[in-house]
């Protein structure tokens, strides 16, 4: 059997189906990945052995570069680009396939899905939060540019506006790749993407589901692989030269519009008395001085060193979210946009850490932060939770995917 498995989105995009494609290879499956061109993706797919195939721009690109007045009238043209890139990248892809799992932003799922049609294969939608599943019990998020009415509460109202908002937005485009390809037209775009079972691949406890007569979700479990690559030398010598330091970095966020975020977080770790390490992801974070407190670290394998920190300060991405979830460290989310904001309330509600008021982390207010998220309480929380916390998603998701076929 050969599946494909295509996404458009940052690492927490591609990141999960890194971990369905290993499983999938171990159930007997044929597995391929449909993604951005980034070099992040290219060498953490090659690392476990699963093909790439690359189409579109940068992510990493596309995300940090300069905010600018006309970016969300934009919006329409650029996904008009990466559904055309879909068609072309997915339908070569998706030659002798069995099955498609699409997921990332939603003009990227939309030509995939309807690449899966044009060829008769089994094809399945993945959201990596709820707030992308029309649900009564949960408000959807608003698109840039395209804010919801004041006033408006009312969750049913709030996701017809979200369905006209994407039609708005991604349905010309997609209408008119599916028509060069032969295909009809649809006229809900959001509720085409999702289809009437789509899979949500969350933790049960950190991202509950509610369920209603709107849709069928099935919940997996988060997708990961244990991650074997141990921790640089350089770095295992600065964690045992003393106390656990607090992690800090944005991940793929860029963090503009913020003040130095790096000399304001480690001036606020250093207050509370703690050593500081730097990941620098996509905002480039970098030391401040030369003082042997602090240490800096590019790509490293999260999972074996969460359980080594004392804290986690992060923009609240799914997949950073879960993992420091998972190995019971506490957190302060600074979240910065889309779906983050949720993550760091879950955070705060599971008592497991802090989130930050606002994307922009000033000293007074990540300290005050910090210092909630430091405590014996916290740490003792965290690890309650971490031990609730679901290991087998990959795997389940996998399982079911085969199963269907």
């Amino acid at each position: 059997m050969r599946v494909l498995l295509s996404t458009y989105g940052s690492r927490g995009d591609v990141e999960p189906l890194v971990g369905l494609a290993v499983r999938l290879r171990e159930l007997g499956a044929e597995v391929r990945v449909c993604a951005p061109p980034d070099e992040d993706f290219t060498q953490r797919l090659a690392g476990v052995g699963v093909p790439l195939m690359p189409f579109g721009r940068s992510a990493r690109a596309l995300t940090t570069a300069a905010p600018s007045s006309s970016a969300a009238a934009d919006l329409p043209r650029r996904a008009a680009e990466l559904i055309a890139d879909q068609f072309e990248a997915v339908t070569a892809a998706a030659e002798g396939c069995d099955a498609l799992v699409a997921t990332g932003v939603m003009p990227a799922a939309a030509g995939a899905r309807s690449v899966a049609e044009k060829l008769g294969i089994r094809s399945v939608f993945v959201a990596f939060q709820k707030l992308t599943l029309p649900s009564p019990h949960h408000a959807p998020l608003a698109y840039p540019g395209r804010p919801f009415p004041p006033g408006v509460t009312d969750n049913r109202v709030l996701w017809d506006l979200d369905a006209r908002s994407i039609n708005g937005l991604f349905g010309e485009a997609l209408n008119t790749s599916r028509a060069s390809a032969g295909l009809p037209p649809v006229d809900n775009v959001r509720d085409y993407v999702i289809g009437d079972r789509p899979w949500l691949a969350t933790d049960p406890v950190l991202d509950p589901w509610q369920e209603s007569a709107d849709l069928d979700v099935v919940q997996t479990g988060a997708w990961f692989l244990p991650d074997e690559r141990p921790l640089p030398a350089e770095l295992v010598a600065f964690l045992e030269a003393g106390e656990p330091p607090v992690y800090v970095s944005f991940g793929s966020m860029p963090m503009h519009g913020s003040a130095d975020a790096a000399q304001v977080a480690i001036e606020a770790v250093r207050a509370q008395g703690r050593r500081v390490l730097v990941g620098r992801g996509w905002a480039d974070l970098a030391l401040i001085d030369d003082r042997d407190d602090c240490f800096v670290v590019g790509e490293v394998n999260h999972q074996a060193l969460f359980g080594r920190v004392a804290a986690v300060v992060h923009h609240g991405g799914a997949g950073t979210t879960t993992t420091a979830t998972r190995a019971g460290a506490p957190q302060v989310v600074v979240p910065q946009a889309v779906d983050q904001p949720y993550w760091a309330g879950r955070v705060a509600d599971l008592g497991i850490g802090t989130a930050h008021d606002g994307p922009a982390p000033a000293f007074e207010s990540l300290s005050a932060a910090l210092k909630t998220a430091l405590t014996p309480e916290t740490r003792a929380r965290a690890a309650a939770v971490a031990a609730t916390i679901r290991t087998d998603g990959a795997m389940t998701a996998a399982k079911l995917l085969l199963d269907a076929v």
